[in-house]
């Protein structure tokens, strides 16, 4: 298994703060830095999942042209 790069360090360490901060917060729809958190863990996620499909989509041509 590889080791966990600061990308996927990053997700999860956002995903936690996200998580500590929607337990105590009676609004969190009118926080403003708690969107701002959620927007950066779905950016993320958003990177990573573009990162493996373009790795997939590379793979598939590679494999395709040595037929």
């Amino acid at each position: 298994m590889p080791k966990k790069n600061q990308e996927d360090k990053d997700e999860s360490r956002l995903k936690t703060k996200l998580r500590e901060r929607l337990a105590g917060h009676a609004n969190p729809e009118g926080d403003a830095a708690m969107r701002a958190l959620h927007k950066r863990l779905k950016r993320a996620q958003r990177k990573r999942r573009a990162l493996a499909a373009r790795k997939a989509r590379a793979a598939g041509a590679a494999s395709s042209e040595q037929k």
